[in-house]
């Protein structure tokens, strides 16, 4: 089903920009040179929507900076959820800080994760590919292809950093839906804000479930831009000085 001309096309490029930065990589890396391609593969994507990260955290930041006005709707409307949420709209649409904006560099990374998924799991990006191993387990390897000494280990280590990546992410989530008043661009009272705000934290640990089920070449992938998320997270969303008031002064609305 997804085996169509220009998702071909587009894996038959990535396995020949891979073993590209494998062969490059080799000379260093030795047996694990196209391992550490798919690490260097992942960050030059992460690097290409740097910018739109850069933009989220803006509009995390003027949220933030609206947290004030925002607890003022919710207690003002408490009784009239669908006013209050217009109202809310309307207060982050003046500011520029659409709640939705977020979502767009985890939207812009999901092509890239078919990608390498079709790359390791199928023969599109040729059988070369699928034969490179890490510790000797091949990356086109499933942890349902079998157990085995070498799989438990290079699997736990990953799966491993994954759990203590997303728990670290579901923390910024708390704190950032205390800091804004609202989760995921909701506010933190009203209907089913209560089941949201339990849902969000919990969304990271998705990833680790996903690593189940994809080959070793996909879970290098998850846990490199996951890691690259959690830099990101440290050195872009550190507080702010003059943020004390729920108000940030290296990033104003105008920015």
């Amino acid at each position: 089903m997804l085996a169509f001309a220009p998702l071909h096309t587009v894996v038959g490029a990535a396995g020949a920009t891979v073993s590209w930065l494998a062969d490059l990589l080799g000379p260093l890396t030795g047996g694990a040179a196209t391992a550490a391609a798919i690490v260097l593969f992942t960050v030059a994507v992460r690097l290409l929507i740097s910018p739109l990260t850069v933009a989220q955290v803006r509009g995390e930041r003027r949220r933030a900076a609206l947290a004030p006005e925002v607890r003022e709707l919710q207690r003002r409307h408490a009784d009239d959820p669908a006013r209050m949420q217009s109202e809310l709209f309307a207060l982050y649409r003046s500011a520029g800080a659409s709640p939705v904006a977020g979502c767009l560099p985890a939207l812009l990374q999901a092509p890239f994760f078919l990608v390498m998924y079709r790359l390791f799991a199928t023969s599109d990006g040729g059988t070369g590919l699928m034969g490179e191993r890490l510790a000797g387990v091949p990356l086109g390897w499933h942890l349902g292809d079998g157990l085995s000494g070498p799989v438990v280990a290079v699997f736990g280590v990953l799966l491993a950093a994954l759990l203590g990546l997303a728990w670290f992410s579901s923390r910024r989530a708390k704190r950032a839906a205390e800091a804004t008043g609202t989760v995921a661009g909701a506010p933190t009272e009203g209907p089913g804000a209560a089941v949201l705000g339990r849902l969000i934290p919990l969304l990271p640990f998705t990833t680790v479930l996903v690593a189940l089920v994809v080959p070793l070449a996909a879970v290098l992938y998850l846990v490199t831009t996951t890691a690259w998320t959690a830099l990101e997270q440290v050195v872009l969303r550190r507080p702010q000085v003059g943020s004390a008031d729920g108000r940030s002064e290296s990033l104003d609305r105008n920015s």
